[in-house]
């Protein structure tokens, strides 16, 4: 397996760790199943869409749950029935976990199957302080001591 050495990144740059963390693990997950396939798709600025290939699944078998950075997709089919008798199965009937990492600010926003598909579409809002802001050179007025007459005091 290649392995990139973040190293010298890490020594120059400061508070990125965590990004750095991510890579080198999802790196080592790499060799993993590609059970379900799936596609992300960029569909804005700020918003994604996530379809996975759920085939044979009803809804009652799909777990989706949304953390903070972090999206569980979890499908568990039912044990066949014994009654049936398969001659052949070619269906992939087997329960899977997929792991999404997600940025910061991203949140779910729906969640629909449809045709076999499984789609998860996602929305990044930047809370309004966290929003980049134009600083005004001298806009803001000087404050200066106002001469109070005698009467006022």
């Amino acid at each position: 397996m290649n392995r990139f050495d973040f190293t010298p990144y890490r020594r120059t740059t400061v508070g990125f760790d965590r990004l750095f963390d991510l890579l080198e693990r999802q790196a080592r997950a790499q060799g993993g199943d590609n059970y379900p396939p799936f596609n992300i798709e960029r569909r804005g600025d700020d918003s994604y869409r996530i379809t996975l290939a759920v085939a044979g699944f009803k809804p009652d078998e799909l777990d989706i749950t949304a953390q903070q950075n972090l999206l569980v997709v979890k499908g568990s089919k039912a044990d066949l029935d014994e009654k049936q008798q398969f001659l052949h199965v070619g269906i992939a009937n087997r329960g899977f976990e997929r792991r999404f990492e997600l940025a910061d600010f991203v949140r779910v926003e729906a969640a629909d199957l449809a045709d076999g598909l499984l789609t998860i579409d996602l929305l990044r809002e930047v809370p309004e302080a966290m929003k980049p802001k134009k600083v005004l050179i001298g806009a803001q007025k000087q404050l200066s001591v106002i001469e109070g007459d005698a009467n006022a005091a």
